[in-house]
């Protein structure tokens, strides 16, 4: 992940201008740390950066406050990732949901985290058009979002595939609903178990 800090470094303007004029690269981008979608900024301002990857989802809207801005300004691409939230916003988690131990999902969904983030999906799902999908609402979210340029999604089967297409043809969601989900944002504090 990206650490602005490194942004004055010569190596870092040598280097990314150095493969763009040999040719081996057209595009250069950043991921950039889930905590702080800001830390980045310095980066896009040297004129270096083409696009940049972010967590961006329903719970983690923390891009809006200043990175998506910066990127307006500056037409710089916006990638978004883990649009369902490490998986929580696809709809199959339970409170009785457990992972392989050796799995970062059994770190991540650990008792306490699984469970402040099933009530944090249940109150999305009052929410919920009827005939419209919990993933699909995640993923719609995003792609209303005039500076996102696209998302990553993880799919495993086929159905996921067809689902996630569909959900990205059928386009922004109305600005009632885009408004309600607004105030489902989580700021969440750092803990060791969350980075």
């Amino acid at each position: 992940m990206w650490d602005d800090s490194w942004t004055a470094e010569a190596e870092f303007h040598d280097v990314v201008q150095e493969l763009k004029r040999q040719g081996l690269i057209r595009f250069f981008g950043l991921s950039l740390n889930r905590r702080e979608p800001e830390n980045g900024i310095a980066a896009l301002r040297t004129g270096l950066v083409d696009a940049v990857q972010v967590i961006y989802n329903i719970f983690d809207q923390a891009p809006e406050d200043k990175l998506f801005p910066v990127c307006r300004e500056l037409n710089i691409g916006v990638i978004a990732r883990v649009p369902l939230d490490e998986g929580s916003l696809g709809g199959k988690l339970t409170r009785e949901t457990r992972f392989p131990e050796k799995g970062w999902r059994a770190h991540y969904f650990n008792s306490e985290n699984l469970n402040a983030t099933l009530d944090r999906v249940d109150k999305l799902k009052t929410i919920l058009p009827q005939g419209m999908s919990l993933p699909e609402m995640a993923l719609r979210f995003i792609v209303s979002h005039p500076d996102v340029s696209t998302t990553i999604v993880g799919m495993r089967k086929p159905e996921h595939v067809r689902e996630n297409m569909a959900a990205s043809d059928a386009g922004a969601l109305d600005a009632g609903l885009l408004a309600a989900l607004k105030r489902h944002r989580w700021d969440r504090k750092p803990l060791p178990w969350s980075d």
